[in-house]
């Protein structure tokens, strides 16, 4: 686990924030770590919650893996779990959410993926729940990773499910990683096959009729 010295700063705030009273308007880093304390209570869920909260406020870049180039949603994922639990997941959010064991929205704790459909197709998009109906995660162009509640209108409408991810999950279906991506590939690369198979398709035809012409001529001579 990368651990910096602003993970530090969280760690007396999650200390205050067991005594204090819940605050349900404001999400706080400090709320999710107490979270993290009174609900799950593991290492695993506090090594993850440490290294994504230390990656507030970096810039969204598409395809981007890391803090200081910009991260996307799956990029997130897979920088938070390659530092804090040394997983190396597939850069694909379709491909993370075939890993791990199927979570029910009622029983997540704090760690576990929560994936969404945002872009037309399921699983196209993903963050990690800290407990309290929030989760963390890098939105969109022009955004910063963050937390948002889960039971916003935007998101509880998209609500996929969700995944919990541990090492034992994760080695259960490691072999299956280049599968898993090339299914994550399949909504940008179905089109072109698609217009291959037209494209075949519509040669084929084109070979029959000048076929039938030849026949046609040699018969009229």
């Amino acid at each position: 686990m990368t651990f910096k010295f602003r993970h530090l700063l969280f760690l007396p705030l999650a200390c205050l924030a067991l005594a204090a009273p819940k605050n349900e308007t404001v999400a706080q880093p400090d709320d999710a770590l107490s979270a993290v304390e009174g609900d799950a209570g593991t290492r695993f869920a506090q090594d993850i919650m440490l290294q994504a909260l230390g990656l507030i406020g970096v810039t969204y870049r598409w395809g981007g893996n890391s803090p200081e180039s910009g991260l996307d949603c799956s990029g997130f994922i897979k920088y938070v779990f390659q530092q804090s639990l040394n997983i190396a997941l597939p850069h694909n959010a379709f491909a993370i959410s075939r890993l791990g064991e199927d979570v029910d929205k009622d029983e997540l704790k704090p760690g576990d993926l929560v994936f969404f459909n945002t872009l037309g197709r399921k699983f196209s998009h993903v963050g990690i729940y800290m407990g309290d109906d929030r989760f963390i995660h890098s939105p969109s162009k022009g955004s910063k990773v963050q937390v948002v509640r889960l039971s916003d209108a935007y998101w509880a409408k998209r609500f996929n499910g969700a995944r919990r991810v541990t090492n034992e999950s994760f080695a259960e279906r490691s072999p299956r990683l280049a599968q898993l991506m090339a299914e994550g590939r399949e909504p940008s690369t179905g089109k072109k096959g698609r217009k291959s198979s037209k494209a075949s398709k519509s040669k084929a035809s084109s070979g029959g009729k000048a076929a039938a012409k030849k026949s046609s001529s040699k018969k009229k001579r």
